[in-house]
């Protein structure tokens, strides 16, 4: 089922926040690599030896999360007609959502004096709420790249 009505997808190919997104979403992607690297090196005690590097990726991974969230907010305010939640991208905004409160609990976490391991564990949760958006999106735009080639070849025809 195709996301967007024809004139969503010309809308969509006009937007700069289209080609914003492109750029933000592979950064933020080697981001989570090496703040998940960093923090599987902690835990194992390989070259790594100060926990600060696992809140500094962190910080770094909640900022491009948040700055993802506001530059999709404006896409889909500018193709949909609403910051976020339209119902075209209802899932992908809700797992958005459900990353940032992750994310932001570690701060909260650390702030509170929580002990490393604690941290360690809710830094990896963060990890993988993300990684769990990010393949919503994933598939979506897959989806849709399909339904786009189906859309031309009736075009065609």
């Amino acid at each position: 089922m195709p996301r967007y009505t024809p004139e969503q997808l010309a809308r969509r190919n006009a937007s700069p926040w289209t080609k914003s997104q492109a750029i933000l979403a592979p950064i933020q992607f080697l981001i989570f690599l090496a703040g998940l690297t960093v923090t599987w090196l902690y835990k194992q005690e390989i070259w790594i030896d100060d926990f600060g590097w696992i809140t500094f990726f962190v910080s770094l991974k909640t900022f491009m999360l948040f700055l993802i969230f506001v530059t999709g907010a404006l896409f889909e305010k500018e193709v949909f007609g609403a910051y976020a939640f339209a119902p075209e991208f209802f899932w992908e905004d809700f797992g958005s959502a459900i990353a940032m409160i992750v994310h932001i609990s570690y701060f909260v976490l650390f702030f509170q004096g929580l002990d490393e391991n604690f941290l360690i564990w809710t830094a990896l949760l963060a990890y993988l709420s993300y990684l769990i958006n990010a393949a919503q999106f994933l598939i979506r735009l897959l989806l849709e790249k399909h339904n786009e080639k189906k859309l031309k070849q009736q075009q065609m025809a």
